[in-house]
């Protein structure tokens, strides 16, 4: 009798193979590109090759690492101030369907209308290009925290919210100890779509911006190169770009998993 061989049990578990599969199978596109641009002799000035880009990244490092720096501070400073302004009116609806009905239609016409639209028209009223670069960036990314944190305000259980009611409870009992800690798994995930868009706004702010000088971002970079054929550069700047929204995601995500893993269904399973 044959017995099935049983995976290793770090290998079993679903976190450890969301991080495995997908790097496996980034590892192998990277490989079939640089194969294939080596075998098709494309020219570098076209489409860098995996390693050039890698290769480039080292070597204008002294270049692209203040610029990293420059965009991930523009993206933590709306992402910060995104949150603290979504919370806030989120709070603010919950308490009220009448304030909800009125200025819910503004906050859904902020994430309707283009950023590159506006953005210009900001860069022009704010004086300081940091700040004006804060604020489009932060008007991209408000709007999930809004939107998702008063819809889980708002899913509470009635069967609860009638036990708060018969107790006598304050609308700041029912909103700390019903409202908010049902809100959390909605709040999380808010989180993980808030911060992509508030790294998408810095880079759209910057070239709209366009500015130049030692407080420069990645988008800076890639117009520059651009501009001057150094495509190389391009792609490491695009390379730095992507890894950055990679690593906020993975942040975010695991400080959901951290807050709300031992004790609520979306996050307890996974590790099962």
């Amino acid at each position: 009798m044959t017995t099935v061989p049983h995976p290793h049990p770090l290998l079993a578990r679903e976190s450890t193979q969301r991080v495995i599969i997908p790097a496996v199978i980034a590892l192998l596109l990277v490989l079939a590109w640089q194969v294939a641009l080596v075998a098709l002799k494309v020219p570098s000035y076209l489409i860098p090759t995996p390693w050039l880009t890698l290769t480039t990244l080292v070597q204008d490092w002294n270049v692209l690492g203040p610029a990293l720096l420059f965009t991930l501070k523009i993206t933590l400073m709306s992402f910060a101030l995104s949150v603290l302004i979504g919370v806030a009116i989120a709070f603010v609806f919950v308490q009220s369907r009448t304030i909800e009905v009125a200025f819910f239609p503004y906050a859904v016409l902020l994430q309707v209308t283009p950023i590159v639209a506006i953005a210009p028209l900001i860069i022009i009223w704010v004086r300081d290009t940091t700040l004006a670069m804060v604020v489009c960036s932060t008007l991209m990314a408000v709007f999930p925290i809004i939107s998702n944190t008063a819809l889980g305000l708002r899913s509470v259980s009635p069967g609860l919210l009638a036990y708060f009611k018969l107790r006598r409870s304050s609308r700041v009992q029912v909103l700390m100890r019903l409202r908010v800690p049902t809100a959390l798994p909605y709040f999380f995930a808010a989180l993980r779509i808030s911060c992509g868009l508030a790294l998408i706004g810095a880079v759209v702010a910057e070239f709209v911006a366009g500015t130049g000088g030692a407080n420069t971002g990645l988008a800076y970079q890639i117009l520059q190169a651009g501009f001057q054929l150094n495509i190389p550069r391009m792609f490491a700047a695009l390379l730095l770009i992507s890894l950055a929204g990679i690593a906020l995601f993975a942040g975010m995500s695991l400080l959901s998993q951290k807050a709300i893993g031992h004790w609520h269904d979306s996050e307890a399973q996974r590790d099962q």
